[in-house]
């Protein structure tokens, strides 16, 4: 049935079951034949259509809508507080539909604790419970059979917004209540599984960050980092604000920490992707979320200006957001990764008494500890970043090198875990897909 259905480029479909003139409706005309009923969404969902008033934004009743992510589906509130937009009420529970990227899964769930404001490019459902779990409902429109319909109706490759209506209209497979809680069980025991390796990587950032935090106490004999009196002499400013100020603080309390200058080199090669302008190149970004991930490829008549080469166990951030945790070493990468010119890139010195080692400092960048030295060492008045040259001004106390290969070597284990998990996880989903087609049986 898999194959017959879903694989083949070649089948038929009788005419009067077709609603539009495309392959892809000829493709889901041929998948109405699986085994759940499939029904229009309006007969399991409807529209909030609740405003939110300037009032609760101001007090902080609920959070404004930046993004939904297109892997996971979350929920991403902005840092924006105002806008001139019409803005809809989501409460815990709803769908959040985006209308110009619902095609790439750009459908998230409102989290429990907060309600949020969306503007007039999301929309808002609310799942009838009697008939569908909200969990299965967001799974069914994300899966391909509804990225289809999207696609249709948001023009493609275009950026057409898909009306309400069309939404309304999209067709769902609608199994049983028990099937479909079978369903939500299957996904997130594979999903417990990623949140629990993770959680074996966050432990070892904790402790790596207690670690920094006992050494920095013990040597500078005050928390220099979270107190909120110091005082210095005008001569040991560098600038004059007080983010500087608690910088030459901490140098001049932890002289015995090292500047990161004394570990890392600038490592900028500019490469010309124009140049080869039939060229996939592979681009990888940085975020708080994963550190470095690939992007995407673009052809090289695509780019207007020179990038960043990128190699592996090299480091790059964004100067703008490593603050709250944009910062990553490079795994694996193809040899023509890339990256954007934007960004800071820099690897560890070698041939050196002391050294760091990448797994080590792979650790390192992620604690709360670097990050409220990042904070401090950014430079600018109204949009601060941290450049190469702030980074090498960072203090950093020195572990042995038995400590760092322990840290390193812990984090090689957390990290083939979570891969496991992430490779078992991929195959959850690929047995959902059929389940919620009905062309696969649901585990009891």
């Amino acid at each position: 049935m898999i194959a017959s259905v879903v694989n083949h480029k070649a089948f038929v479909v009788w005419f009067n079951n077709l609603e539009q003139w495309q392959v892809r409706t000829l493709w889901l005309a041929r998948i109405n034949r699986c085994h759940w009923p499939i029904i229009p969404l309006f007969d399991v969902a409807k529209l909030r259509s609740e405003l939110v008033s300037k009032e609760d934004i101001e007090l902080g009743k609920v959070v404004l809508l930046d993004r939904i992510s297109f892997d996971e589906g979350k929920v991403h509130a902005g840092e924006r507080t105002r806008t001139k937009m019409v803005l809809y009420r989501g409460r815990p529970g709803d769908i959040v539909v985006s209308k110009i990227n619902a095609r790439k899964r750009a459908i998230g769930i409102v989290p429990i604790g907060t309600d949020i404001a969306a503007t007039i490019h999301f929309r808002i459902l609310i799942p009838n419970v009697e008939k569908v779990l909200a969990e299965f409902l967001w799974g069914a429109l994300r899966s391909e059979y509804c990225r289809n319909q999207f696609d249709m109706e948001t023009g493609g490759m275009g950026k057409g917004e898909i009306s309400e209506a069309r939404l309304l209209n999209i067709k769902v497979p609608l199994p049983p209540l028990p099937a479909q809680q079978a369903i939500v069980r299957h996904w997130q025991n594979g999903r417990n599984e990623i949140d629990d390796a993770k959680e074996r990587m966050t432990r070892l950032i904790n402790e790596l960050n207690a670690k920094l935090y006992s050494l920095c106490r013990s040597i500078c004999k005050v928390d220099v980092i979270g107190t909120r009196f110091f005082v210095l002499n005008f001569r040991d400013l560098d600038r004059w604000d007080v983010k500087s100020s608690r910088s030459s603080a901490f140098r001049i309390y932890c002289q015995n920490f090292h500047p990161m200058g004394n570990f890392i080199e600038d490592a900028t090669e500019l490469v010309r992707p124009f140049e080869e302008p039939e060229k996939e190149w592979p681009i990888y970004g940085v975020n708080n979320q994963e550190g470095v991930f690939f992007n995407t490829y673009q052809k090289g008549c695509n780019f207007n200006a020179p990038y960043k080469r990128i190699r592996k166990d090299w480091f790059f951030h964004n100067p703008t957001r490593c603050n709250v945790g944009s910062l990553g070493i490079v795994p694996d990468v193809p040899e023509d990764a890339i990256t954007s010119p934007e960004y800071q890139v820099w690897r560890l010195r070698k041939n050196r008494s002391e050294h760091l080692l990448p797994g080590y400092v792979a650790l390192l960048i992620k604690t709360p500890f670097f990050l409220e030295l990042v904070q401090f060492n950014r430079v600018g008045a109204v949009k601060q970043r941290m450049y190469y040259e702030n980074l090498c001004e960072i203090r950093i106390p020195s572990l042995p090198e038995f400590e760092q290969r322990r840290y390193s070597e812990e984090r090689a284990k957390a990290l083939e875990d979570i891969q496991k998990a992430r490779t078992n996880f991929d195959q959850v989903k690929k047995e959902i897909e059929e389940m919620i087609l009905g062309i696969r049986p649901v585990p009891h």
